[in-house]
C-alpha cells in the first residue's frame, strides 16, 4: 500500500474527522480505512433501505459504489482538486435484507484526467453481493 503524501493524508484526516456527511450520512455509510490505494467502509442494512419486497434497493447498491469511488478518488488527488462521477456501471449479485456489509475501492486506472474505481460490495457470509465500477472526472482546484 502507498504511503500518503501530506496532501492526501490532510484529506484523509478532514473525512475521517468529519465523518459522513450529507447522502451518505443518510445511507448510514462508515469509513473504516482511506488510502491513495483505496477504501474500506461498512453500511449496516436496515428496512429504510429496502424495495417494496423486503430487500435491499439496487439504488442503495449504486450510491454506496458511486460514493467510495469518489471518496477514494479524492483522496488520491491529496487535496489539488475534487473528482465528480461521470460513469457508474454496478451489478447486483445476491439479494440481501439484514446485516452489515463491507465494502472495498480498488483503483483501474488514475490518470491526469480521469480516474476509474472498483468497488466491491460483500455481506456478512462472506459473498460478494454487487460490484460496480465508477469513472471519475478529476476537477482541478
Amino acid at each position: 500500500m502507498t504511503q500518503p503524501t501530506a496532501g492526501q493524508q490532510q484529506v484523509i484526516d478532514s473525512i475521517l474527522e468529519r465523518g459522513t456527511a450529507g447522502f451518505d450520512s443518510i445511507l448510514g455509510l462508515e469509513y473504516t480505512a482511506l488510502s491513495p490505494d483505496g477504501a474500506t467502509a461498512t453500511l449496516t442494512l436496515r428496512p429504510e433501505l429496502h424495495q417494496p419486497f423486503g430487500i435491499t434497493h439496487g439504488g442503495v447498491y449504486c450510491s454506496i459504489v458511486e460514493s467510495v469511488a469518489s471518496v477514494s478518488g479524492v483522496v488520491w488527488l491529496g487535496g489539488t482538486g475534487h473528482v465528480v462521477g461521470v460513469n457508474n456501471n454496478t451489478d447486483f449479485l445476491r439479494a440481501v435484507a439484514s446485516g452489515t456489509l463491507s465494502i472495498t475501492s480498488t483503483p483501474i486506472h488514475r490518470g491526469r484526467r480521469q480516474q476509474l474505481w472498483l468497488v466491491e460490495i460483500v455481506g456478512e457470509d462472506g459473498k460478494l453481493n454487487a460490484r460496480g465500477q465508477v469513472r471519475l472526472q478529476n476537477i482541478e482546484a
